[in-house]
C-alpha cells in the first residue's frame, strides 16, 4: 500500500506515477460494467463527457428545449382567466421557480460536465488509481456506484410524487375549453420539471459518490494503523489521501459555492413571494414553491453532508494515529511482544495494542477511560522508530485534511449551521401553501 515517493512532492493535475498493479485489470470487471452504466445514464442527462460536437450540441439543444423553451410555454399557454384564477395559478411565482430550476440545473450540467471532460470517469471518481490486487475494493466501490441510483430514486421518487400531485389538482380546477390541451400541457410540465430536477440531483449524488468513494481509503488507512509498518509509509499514504481531497475540493468548490448561493436565494425569493402576496396562498397556487424548495434543500444538504463526512474522517486520522503511537510506545520490547495490564483477579493479561485500535472506533474516545491501566512499561529501545512516529503524528495534526471551498473546510458544524437555516425558511414556504382552498 505503499505509495512511491515522489507522492511527497505532487505536481501538476495527474497523480504520482506509481509501480504497483493496478486496480482494474479485466474489461469486463464488475466496476467496468457499473462505470459504464453510470457513464450511460449521466449521457443521457446531457452530462458531456465525450470529444465529439454533436454530443454537445445536443446535451445543449435538450437543456433548451425541455428545461427552458417547453416549460415556459406550458406556463404562458396554461393561464388562468376567471375571477378566482389566483386561487389556482399565479405566474410569478410558477416563473421564479422555473428560473432557479433551469438555473441550478444549468450550474450542475455545465460544472459536471466540464470535470467529466476534462478528467474521464475513472480519473473523475478517483477509481483509476494502483492499489493491487485488492478485490475488496472493487467491491465496495460496485456498491457505492450502486447505491448512488437508490439515493437518486430515493429523494426524486417522493418529490416526483408531490409534483405530480399538484399538477392533477390544478389540472381539476383549471380548464383550457380542451381536456386534451389540458393533459398535454401537464404531462409536459411534470416532464420538464422531473429533467430539470433529475440533473440537479445527480450533480448533487455524484459529488456525494465521489466522497463517498474516498470514505473507502480512509476506513484502509485506519486498518493499516494496525500493521507493524514504518511511520514514512503511513506518512506516504496519508499524503496520497491529502493530495485526492484537495483536488476533490478543487473540482468542485465553484460547484459548491454556486449551488449554495442560488439555493440560498431561491430561498429567500420563495419566502418574499409568499409572504408579500396579499390573497389566498395554498398548496394548488404555491406547490411549485414547496417543491422546488424541498429539492434544492435535498440537494444541498446531500453536498455538505457528503463533504463533512469525509472532512471528519480526514480529522480523525490524527486521533487514531496518536492512540497508536501511545500504544506501540507503551509496548515493552522483550520476550513479549505486549503491554501486560492487571486483570480484576490480579493476574497479568497481554494486550495487543492492535486489538485495542480495532475495538474502540475514533469517535469513542469516552471508552478508552475504562482501559486498565498498564503495569510495567518502560522506554522504547529504539528511539528513532519512537521519533519517527512522533514527527507523524505532529504532521496528522498540523494537516488535517478535508473538503474546503477556498480555503473554508466544510466540517459539521458549518453543515448544521446551513441545515438550520435553510429548514427554516423550507418549513415556512410549506406552511403557507399547505393548505388547499375550498
Amino acid at each position: 500500500m505503499a505509495a512511491d515517493p515522489q507522492t511527497l512532492a505532487p505536481a501538476g493535475d495527474h497523480p504520482p506515477p506509481e509501480t504497483q498493479t493496478p486496480l482494474l485489470d479485466a474489461a469486463d470487471s464488475h466496476l467496468d460494467v457499473a462505470l459504464h452504466r453510470l457513464e450511460c445514464f449521466l449521457a443521457v442527462l446531457g452530462f458531456h463527457h465525450a470529444s465529439s460536437s454533436l454530443s454537445f450540441v445536443l446535451s445543449c439543444f435538450a437543456f433548451l428545449l425541455l428545461g427552458i423553451v417547453t416549460p415556459t410555454l406550458c406556463i404562458y399557454f396554461s393561464r388562468c382567466y376567471g375571477s378566482r384564477c389566483d386561487e389556482y395559478q399565479i405566474d410569478r411565482f410558477e416563473f421564479w421557480v422555473l428560473f432557479f430550476e433551469a438555473v441550478l440545473a444549468g450550474v450542475s450540467l455545465g460544472c459536471v460536465s466540464r470535470n467529466l471532460f476534462k478528467y474521464g470517469m475513472r480519473r473523475f471518481l478517483f477509481v483509476d488509481q494502483h492499489h493491487g490486487h485488492l478485490e475488496r475494493f472493487q467491491t465496495q466501490y460496485v456498491r457505492r456506484i450502486q447505491a448512488f441510483f437508490c439515493l437518486l430514486l430515493w429523494w426524486i421518487l417522493p418529490c416526483f410524487i408531490a409534483k405530480a400531485t399538484r399538477e392533477i389538482i390544478r389540472f381539476v380546477y383549471v380548464h383550457h375549453g380542451s381536456i386534451w390541451k389540458s393533459v398535454i400541457f401537464t404531462l409536459a410540465s411534470i416532464i420538464s420539471w422531473t429533467y430539470l430536477t433529475t440533473i440537479f440531483l445527480s450533480a448533487c449524488v455524484l459529488f456525494n459518490l465521489v466522497c463517498n468513494l474516498q470514505v473507502i481509503h480512509f476506513d484502509d488507512y485506519v486498518k493499516l494503523l494496525e500493521r507493524d509498518t514504518e511511520a514514512l509509509v503511513y506518512l506516504e499514504e496519508h499524503v496520497r489521501l491529502r493530495y485526492y481531497l484537495s483536488k476533490i475540493s478543487h473540482r468542485f468548490r465553484i460547484y459548491l459555492l454556486l449551488i449554495f448561493l442560488f439555493v440560498t436565494a431561491s430561498q429567500f425569493v420563495a419566502l418574499f413571494q409568499t409572504t408579500g402576496y396579499s390573497e389566498i396562498v395554498n398548496f394548488i397556487n404555491a406547490g411549485d414553491l414547496a417543491v422546488s424548495s424541498v429539492v434544492q434543500v435535498v440537494g444541498i444538504v446531500l453536498c455538505l453532508h457528503a463533504a463533512a463526512k469525509i472532512s471528519h474522517r480526514a480529522q480523525g486520522i490524527a486521533s487514531v494515529a496518536s492512540r497508536w503511537h501511545a500504544l506501540v510506545t507503551c509496548t515493552p520490547n522483550g520476550d513479549s511482544s505486549y503491554p501486560r495490564v492487571t486483570s480484576s483477579s490480579g493476574n497479568l493479561d497481554a494486550v495487543s495494542p492492535n486489538a485495542l485500535l480495532r475495538e474502540f472506533s475514533e469517535s469513542d474516545l469516552d471508552s478508552l477511560d475504562n482501559l486498565p491501566v498498564q503495569t510495567n512499561t518502560h522506554l522504547v529501545s529504539y528511539m528513532s522508530s519512537y521519533h519517527k512516529r512522533q514527527a507523524l503524528v505532529m504532521y496528522l495534526q498540523s494537516n488535517p485534511g478535508g473538503i474546503t471551498i477556498f480555503g473554508w473546510t466544510v466540517d459539521r458544524a458549518l453543515l448544521n449551521t446551513i441545515f438550520f437555516i435553510e429548514l427554516t425558511l423550507v418549513l415556512f414556504v410549506l406552511g403557507k401553501s399547505i393548505v388547499f382552498s375550498s
